[in-house]
């Protein structure tokens, strides 16, 4: 008579333990449309990125949307669509206040910085201004085309056409034209071919950063000048959950059997402490993390381009 109760706590803790791994995949997932809540323990959330790493190891992997094989098909990468959704941070703040709580963060002391400050943007300081009046900050979707749509779109408010139209000849390849080795290394769509391997080691597996920075249009930053203060707002972002999945997308791999968590976005200001340390950033995404302040514990691994133009 005891055997069945038993029987049946187990199959709900199965299927309990099953739907947890589920959700968890939800949430990491860079192109997930599911918005992470506000109150999620930040700590707890990177140990179970870590530990769903270690147990799919290198498991093929059918990424959908965020396959960098099918992104590397493409000639140019979709821009952002903008759909219906919340922002996040208007749950709290009303769109004056927001807009003027960013603002301040940006025109802050840690601004003054003479590194940041002589560097001249526009395309940057567009970026940033088409965000701060954006009616929709969360347009979910693909985190390289959101973050690729809004610099295209202010490139284009600014100079009056596409990017690709001013990109340098010197950027093909054997194999690509210009177009096509930004796009590809601005998706980090590494692979085993040639084709992969014939582009700078240098700017690959630094997505945005590499492509714009390759294509003359901004400079580096590592990511010890990224919290020693040399980000400008409107900076563009590239970052990995794991330092060996980084290193393997700059060598060539197989995606499908590798498992890379890595993020696309903007960079909007820094956030200080009271003795005016820096303790994270806020950014600009699709809507996976942009409610929340990074930190430097959030990836191993991040890269960053200053705009030129």
């Amino acid at each position: 008579m005891r055997s069945i109760p038993i029987k049946i706590s187990l199959n709900k803790s199965i299927k309990y333990s099953a739907l947890k791994v589920v959700i968890g995949f939800i949430i990491l997932g860079c192109a997930s449309t599911k918005k992470m809540k506000q109150n999620t323990d930040l700590l707890d959330s990177y140990q179970n990125v870590t530990q769903e790493h270690v147990q799919k190891g290198n498991i093929a992997t059918d990424y959908g949307f965020d396959n960098y094989v099918n992104i590397r098909q493409q000639t140019e990468l979709a821009s952002a669509v903008l759909y219906n959704t919340n922002d996040s941070l208007t749950q709290s703040l009303t769109g004056t206040e927001e807009k003027k709580f960013v603002s301040e963060a940006i025109l802050a002391k840690e601004f003054t910085n003479s590194k940041i400050i002589d560097i001249k943007s526009p395309v940057a300081d567009k970026i940033v201004e088409n965000y701060l009046n954006s009616e929709n900050k969360e347009p979910n979707g693909h985190c390289l085309s959101v973050s690729k749509g809004r610099f295209e779109q202010a490139y284009k408010e600014v100079h009056g056409h596409s990017f690709y139209q001013d990109l340098p000849d010197s950027m093909a390849s054997k194999f690509y034209t210009p177009k096509q080795v930004f796009n590809i290394l601005y998706a980090s769509a590494s692979d085993t071919t040639e084709g992969w391997c014939s582009l700078p080691e240098k700017y690959r597996g630094k997505g945005n950063a590499g492509a714009i920075t390759y294509a003359g249009m901004g400079t580096l930053v590592d990511s010890s000048g990224i919290w020693n203060g040399q980000l400008r707002p409107g900076a563009l972002m590239q970052v990995w959950y794991f330092n060996e999945d980084y290193e393997k997308v700059v060598e060539g791999a197989n995606v499908k059997k590798l498992d890379p968590y890595g993020h696309s976005f903007i960079f909007i200001s820094y956030v200080c402490n009271e003795k005016n340390e820096i303790i994270g950033l806020k950014i600009a995404d699709q809507g996976f993390q942009s409610y929340r302040t990074i930190i430097p514990r959030d990836y191993e691994v991040w890269w960053a381009a200053n705009l030129i133009i």
